[in-house]
């Protein structure tokens, strides 16, 4: 493991790179290096303006790709943010090849994201800093209400463009809690309709959320599997609360399964609403987001929150 600095900025990556084409566009302000991605990605800012920078084709410390894989995978990535458009989306400015390496360009958004794991090590050995999720959990329902909106847009709008979600979780998800902003920062996986589960057991995503279908070869992967994705989401990030034993269990099982009615922070319409999102039967589903959305809307109002 070799140890980097750029602008006072430390990270480590497998081989020694020449990064003066990336200190030629700004002043490196962070890194993030630790994907299994095989990308590695930088904050980098000049003048007033700041950018996003994903790279491929660099030997990172964490890959579980070849410089070769990440860079196919980059770069076929571009056509989807080209295609899905949405206001919560980070925003492509540019992309293309460098040498032997291929590179995106995104504005900067602030926020953080809600699956930092990263930063696990450092919340650690700080007891007293409280990381992103826990924070997120702690804002009040109505904030946290208006957040699941976004996700309920945003998966609709993914949905009408052609697209399925994949691998799409908490880490997925950046919050500005200044400005309370939610931004949808990495949909590189995502795929188009129609799609299949070509990996089996392995296919892109966290057990802390994956449908049934996600371990299934074979299996379709489509607007219903985002429903219980998104089903799983409102349990696990959003109103839901979990034991370190219950998510253990998930691991385990390779099963989401729903918390007891009692953790959740919702009326019972809302549960019941999430709970049918995430039924492990496919037909027991809704068969878009859109009608999820419309019976989610409707159990708000059932009952008075305190929000």
């Amino acid at each position: 493991m070799i140890t980097i600095t750029l602008d006072t900025i430390k990270f480590h990556l497998k081989e020694i790179h020449d990064f003066s084409w990336l200190q030629a566009i700004g002043n490196v302000f962070a890194v993030f290096d630790q994907n299994d991605s095989g990308n590695i990605s930088f904050g980098v800012a000049r003048g007033s303006e700041k950018f996003f920078i994903k790279v491929a084709g660099i030997a990172t410390a964490e890959s579980i790709r070849t410089k070769e894989e990440a860079i196919a995978s980059l770069k076929s990535a571009m056509s989807v943010y080209e295609t899905i458009t949405h206001p919560h989306l980070i925003e492509l400015i540019d992309h293309g090849s460098l040498d032997d390496l291929y590179i995106s360009v995104f504005k900067w958004t602030s926020g953080d994201c809600l699956f930092d794991h990263w930063n696990f090590e450092k919340y650690d050995n700080n007891p007293q800093l409280i990381p992103p999720a826990k924070r997120f959990r702690q804002l009040p329902l109505k904030k946290r209400i208006a957040a699941a909106e976004v996700l309920f847009s945003f998966l609709n709008t993914v949905s009408e463009s052609g697209y399925v979600a994949v691998d799409f979780y908490a880490g997925s998800i950046m919050y500005d809690f200044q400005t309370d902003r939610i931004t949808i920062c990495d949909i590189d996986l995502f795929r188009k309709k129609p799609s299949i589960n070509d990996m089996g057991e392995d296919y892109w995503g966290t057990k802390r959320l994956k449908a049934p279908e996600e371990y299934c070869y074979g299996a379709a992967i489509d607007e219903i599997t985002n429903v219980y994705t998104l089903g799983a989401l409102l349990f696990d990030s959003f109103f839901g609360h979990y034991t370190e034993e219950e998510i253990r269990t998930r691991y385990e099982q390779n099963a989401f399964s729903p918390c007891s009615f009692e953790q959740w922070e919702l009326n019972r319409a809302c549960y019941d609403v999430a709970c049918k999102a995430v039924s492990p039967e496919r037909l027991k589903r809704y068969s878009s987001i859109d009608s999820f959305y419309k019976d989610w809307k409707q159990a708000l109002c059932k009952t008075t929150l305190n929000i």
